[in-house]
């Protein structure tokens, strides 16, 4: 059977049996919440097939009629795999790659995904991609994921089409192309795809692979921050703080940073804690941006570990002064590159804050701030250099 993978909605049990028949996608049709509790009783009134077999799995699967159950969709959708049938093969590979009413198992998520997708069922042949490029139940090899993902993304899938595009951006399986991955994002963006619209404003944003456009980059952000996508929503907010492709809007930039935070976004996290520290869009307020800098910081955010290091160094009203705690996140920011923490580094080094006084250290962590171009770093070796 050709699948369809668009969305609908039908107003009836019967329509919805008769899409599923013409290869419309159990989950992609829409039904009213009342008329789904008789889907289960209408299906099974039908005459045995595979068809039959796969909406009374899918049924268990989604609670449509009848209490959910994943061990009885299970048995449903194992019965029509081991028939042949490619959309009970990705069921089952699904069920088994998130452990859901099965143990989880790679590998044999892995061998259900491959039957479905030598059938052209493309969100299979998306799935076998992706455990293709992050070796899931298969050795990592990204040729073959490039190429499983290309034939998903020929038919129209959203996901494939944003992965593949990540293929040419990190040349993974195929020589990089930032205008491929371009087209890409955009066909995956259109479809709604959230994921692939900040994607999309990220090109814009930077002029990497099209001509650089802070409005349609803010219209992309925009349309992935409306679905909830915490990234997105990020990246709205500094649209609206540093007036990129809009005007600047300080209580946007607060609402949107908000927004991302709350969903456990380290960057929005940390762009929020400026804006408690500054009074943009909001009071200022030093214990809130210390809380929120902290939650950042425990994400390994480098620039909130800088700031929440600066807190305990200096010791003000919001925390107890304690040097070894702000050598701890120096020397984490340090060893990921930042300049600032290897300069601070350097001094803590030099000075023996909260750890024993070390010159050849000191010098070590103001060379590495040094060739970064720090001049503070440059002016500090030859002090220490000179005198010796």
């Amino acid at each position: 059977m050709k699948y369809k993978y668009d969305k609908i909605v039908v107003k009836s049990v019967e329509q919805f049996y008769k899409k599923i028949c013409n290869g419309y996608i159990f989950e992609n049709i829409g039904l009213a919440e009342e008329k789904k509790k008789d889907l289960y009783n209408f299906i099974l009134m039908q005459k045995d097939s595979l068809t039959k077999q796969i909406c009374l799995g899918d049924c268990y699967y989604y609670g449509y009629g009848i209490s959910k159950d994943l061990t009885k969709a299970i048995e449903c959708y194992t019965k029509a795999a081991n028939q042949g049938d490619a959309k009970a093969q990705y069921n089952l590979g699904l069920c088994y790659y998130y452990g859901q009413g099965v143990s989880q198992d790679y590998e044999k998520a892995f061998h259900w995904y491959e039957k479905a997708a030598n059938q052209e069922n493309a969100n299979a042949q998306y799935m076998l991609g992706y455990c293709y490029y992050y070796g899931r139940g298969v050795s990592i090899d990204y040729a073959k994921a490039f190429y499983w993902f290309e034939k998903a993304a020929n038919q129209g899938n959203a996901n494939a089409q944003y992965n593949l595009g990540l293929c040419y951006i990190y040349g993974k399986g195929v020589e990089k192309d930032y205008l491929k991955a371009f087209a890409l994002y955009e066909k995956a963006a259109n479809q709604g795809y959230a994921i692939a619209q900040n994607g999309l404003g990220n090109f814009y944003y930077s002029g990497q692979g099209v001509s650089q456009d802070d409005e349609k980059a803010f219209y992309w952000f925009e349309k992935a921050a409306n679905q909830g996508y915490s990234y997105a929503q990020n990246s709205l907010g500094n649209c609206y703080y540093y007036g990129r492709g809009v005007s600047i809007d300080y209580a946007k930039a607060f609402y949107w940073f908000e927004k991302a935070a709350n969903q456990g976004n380290a960057n929005a996290q940390y762009n929020l804690g400026l804006c408690y520290i500054y009074g943009k869009g909001v009071e200022k307020d030093y214990l809130k941006a210390f809380a929120l800098y902290e939650k950042a910081a425990n994400q390994d955010h480098t620039q909130a570990q800088i700031c929440l290091a600066a807190y305990y160094r200096c010791g003000e009203e919001v925390v107890a002064k304690d040097y070894k705690k702000a050598f701890y996140l120096y020397e984490k920011a340090a060893y990921k590159g930042s300049v600032i923490a290897q300069y601070n580094l350097g001094i803590f080094y030099e000075k023996g804050y909260g750890v024993s006084k070390d010159l050849t250290k000191a010098i070590e962590w103001y060379t590495k701030a040094a060739n970064q171009g720090n001049k503070e770093a440059q002016d500090a070796i030859k002090r220490l250099i000179n005198s010796k």
